[in-house]
C-alpha cells in the first residue's frame, strides 16, 4: 500500500510515564539511522505506526524531565482518528518506550554488582524500545542471526523499504515495518534481493505465511509467563533456535529473564567489562549474569549500549 495522500489530520497526546526515563537517550538508542524508517533529530523521535489498518506518523518529545518525566506526541494522519485510534496509538507508544516498566526494582537488584551498578548510574533512566509486534521482533533476530548488528540493520532497512507500506507527509516518505501478509506473498528471490541467505529467506517467508494464515499466533507469548515454555514453542518453527528466540522475547515480550548467551557479540561485550576481553563461552556468560537476577535481558541491554556509548565501568 502506497499513500501518498496528505495527511491533513493532527492531533496531540500527552503521556506519563514511570519514572526515570532518559527519553533522549532512549530515544537515539532506538532509532536505526534512517530517517524514512525511525529517527531521532533535535529531541524528537518520529516513527510510522500502524493502527488497525491505518498508518500514522507518529512524532514524540520529552516535554518533561528524567524524573517526572511527560511526552508530547504528534499524530498525523490521512483521516480523523477515533477515540479508539487514539487509544490505540497511545498504547503503541507506551510500548515502544516501556513507558510502564519500573527501572527502580532493576537498579536495586543490581547495586551490589559494582560494575552493573556503576554503568546503571551513568545511563539513569535509559529504557529499552519494543517492537509494536512480536512478528518484527522475530524477522529482525532471523535476520540477525551469525552476522553482524552494522549489516543486518542494513538488510532489515532494505526488506521495510521494498514490504513496507509508505506514507508520504509534505514530501517526505516514511516506511512501516512489513506486514506478515506482505512478506507470505513476496518470493524467496524478492526476499534475497535484500541481501538474505536462501535459507533466511525461506524462514521469514515460511514464518510469515503461518502468521498470515492464522495459523501461528505469536502476540500470545506476551501473556506467557514460563519463557522456557515460549523457547520450546518457537524453537519448534523451522529456523528459530534458543537465541532467535531469546533475542525477540527481551525486543517484544519485556521478558526480562532472557539471557541470549549464545550470541557472539554479547559474550564479547560482558568479557569486556567482567573479564578484561578475555573470550567466554556461553555457561560463562549466563554465570557471570547470576546476580542479575531475573533482570538479565534488560542488564545485558546496558551492557551494550555502555560500549556504544564508550561507558567504562
Amino acid at each position: 500500500m502506497k499513500d501518498d495522500a496528505p495527511l491533513t489530520f493532527t492531533q496531540q497526546l500527552t503521556l506519563t510515564a514511570l519514572p526515570p526515563l532518559n527519553f533522549s537517550l532512549s530515544a537515539e538508542i532506538f532509532a536505526n539511522g534512517d530517517k524514512q524508517i525511525r529517527s531521532f533529530e533535535n529531541g524528537r523521535f518520529r516513527q510510522v505506526i500502524r493502527v488497525n489498518s491505518m498508518l500514522i506518523l507518529a512524532t514524540v518529545e520529552s516535554v518533561g524531565t528524567v524524573d517526572q518525566p511527560l511526552l508530547s506526541a504528534e499524530l498525523k494522519s490521512a483521516s480523523a482518528l477515533s477515540m479508539e485510534h487514539m487509544r490505540k496509538a497511545e498504547e503503541i507508544i507506551r510500548a515502544l518506550f516501556n513507558l510502564d516498566f519500573d527501572l527502580k526494582p532493576f537498579y536495586e537488584e543490581v547495586k551490589h554488582d559494582k560494575i552493573m551498578a556503576r554503568i546503571t548510574r551513568r545511563l539513569w533512566g535509559l529504557k529499552s524500545s519494543t517492537t509494536q509486534t512480536v512478528f518484527e521482533a522475530l524477522v529482525d533476530s532471523i535476520v540477525e542471526q551469525q552476522i553482524s548488528l552494522r549489516v543486518a540493520n542494513t538488510l532489515e532497512n532494505r526488506m521495510i523499504k521494498k514490504f513496507g507500506d509508505s506514507l508520504t507527509v509534505h514530501g517526505e516518505v516514511y516506511y512501516a515495518y512489513p506486514t506478515p501478509k506482505s512478506l507470505a506473498t513476496a518470493s524467496v528471490e524478492a526476499l534475497r534481493e535484500c541481501g538474505l541467505s536462501q535459507r533466511k529467506a525461506e524462514y521469514i517467508k515460511e514464518v510469515a505465511t503461518l502468521v498470515a494464515e492464522g495459523k501461528l499466533d505469536l502476540e500470545k507469548f506476551k501473556n506467557y509467563n514460563d519463557t522456557d515454555e515460549i523457547i520450546r514453542q518457537m524453537d519448534a518453527i523451522r529456523g528459530i533456535g534458543v537465541w532467535t528466540a531469546e533475542l525477540t522475547m527481551i525486543r517484544s515480550m519485556q521478558k526480562w529473564d532472557a539471557l541470549p548467551a549464545d550470541d557472539l557479540g554479547l559474550r564479547r561485550v560482558i568479557a569486556h567489562y567482567y573479564r578484561r576481553n578475555e573470550k567466554i563461552t556461553s555457561a560463562q556468560a549466563r554465570e557471570i549474569a547470576q546476580p542479575w537476577g531475573k533482570w538479565k535481558g534488560i542488564a545485558a541491554y546496558y551492557l551494550v549500549v555502555a560500549e556504544m556509548l564508550g561507558v567504562e565501568a
